[in-house]
């Protein structure tokens, strides 16, 4: 398969640790460009890619005609522009999450992507890795029973950096956009379901929401999940049903806040763990990128899954 040639749109400290690492390292993909006007930030992402052309000017990236595919990661509130712009330059496009800020901006992205005929999708790399597909297959195959509750919970603190774009209310901050998209979407994810009511508690500073407290009726099951900025860093998801617990530890930062496992509990005690070490999912996610650019395959994400996760949000928004 001939590499898919990706450029990278913003030198964003997290496409440097990660994105563009992982492109760099997956297979079928060439870390070929960067566009960013800072010399210094670009030395960080040529300190493994030395290869690497630097652009000053984001337009001037997406007119370079040896550029394939993009990597957005600009603050939330400018990625419906930008990805509407690579797609019309003739680029797939994988923004980072959330791709939009609200609901009704998806109608425009699909109406691009369908007249582009490109693929484009947000970054939600969660179902890219093999413990999110082994809960999902476990899950339709009944191991739990009758689903009853889902819960959840992602936090982090980052109280101590006031000019983080997440704190602030004109780039789109807030623990519901950057990390609600997980404990949303990965219930939805693995049940197949929407949401049909919500109720939530949500607590903000400087107009952003720094604690959420979601819960939610689901056709089959009853949701509940927290999601904070002001918090002790804690993740996790469990599957509750009446025949079993499936207990999902490190689900959202595989690798970086510890190791991904799955854990199933069933009658008489017995007690069976899965684990995924160093399995790197935003390499899997560039990957199955590739492989529908070049081999036509499904991807696991599209803008229609992504569009329910934000469909989600607002309704949690409405509730406040």
């Amino acid at each position: 398969m001939k590499p898919v040639r990706w450029g990278v749109l913003g030198a964003a400290k997290f496409a440097r640790e990660h994105m563009a690492r992982a492109i760099h390292a997956a297979e079928g993909a060439t870390l070929a460009a960067l566009a960013t006007s800072s010399a210094e930030k670009a030395k960080g992402f040529q300190a493994y890619c030395p290869d690497l052309q630097v652009f000053e000017d984001y337009d001037a990236m997406l007119a370079d005609p040896g550029i394939e595919a993009v990597y957005i990661p600009l603050p939330n509130h400018i990625h419906v522009e930008w990805t509407k712009k690579a797609l019309a330059a003739g680029k797939h496009v994988l923004c980072e999450k959330p791709i939009a800020m609200a609901e009704s901006e998806f109608d425009g992205l699909i109406e691009a992507r369908n007249a582009s005929g490109l693929l484009a999708a947000e970054a939600y790399m969660i179902v890219h890795h093999p413990q999110w597909q082994r809960a999902k297959a476990l899950y339709e195959a009944g191991t739990i029973g009758r689903l009853v509750l889902v819960d959840g919970v992602f936090s982090y603190d980052n109280r101590a950096d006031p000019g983080n774009i997440r704190n602030r209310p004109e780039t789109g901050g807030g623990s519901l956009p950057d990390i609600g998209v997980y404990t949303f979407g990965s219930a939805r994810y693995v049940t197949g379901e929407e949401p049909q009511a919500v109720d939530a508690d949500i607590r903000r500073e400087n107009g952003v929401d720094v604690f959420a407290h979601v819960t939610a009726d689901f056709p089959s099951f009853r949701y509940s999940s927290v999601t904070s900025m002001r918090m002790f860093p804690r993740q996790e998801m469990v599957f509750h049903g009446e025949e079993g617990v499936m207990r999902l530890t490190c689900p959202f930062n595989a690798n970086s806040q510890g190791q991904a496992e799955l854990t199933l509990e069933k009658a008489g005690k017995v007690v069976t763990r899965e684990a995924w070490p160093g399995v790197n999912q935003y390499v899997l996610q560039v990957q199955n990128f590739g492989r529908t650019i070049r081999e036509g395959a499904d991807y696991p994400c599209p803008l229609e899954f992504s569009r329910g996760t934000q469909r989600m949000i607002d309704m949690v928004l409405a509730a406040e």
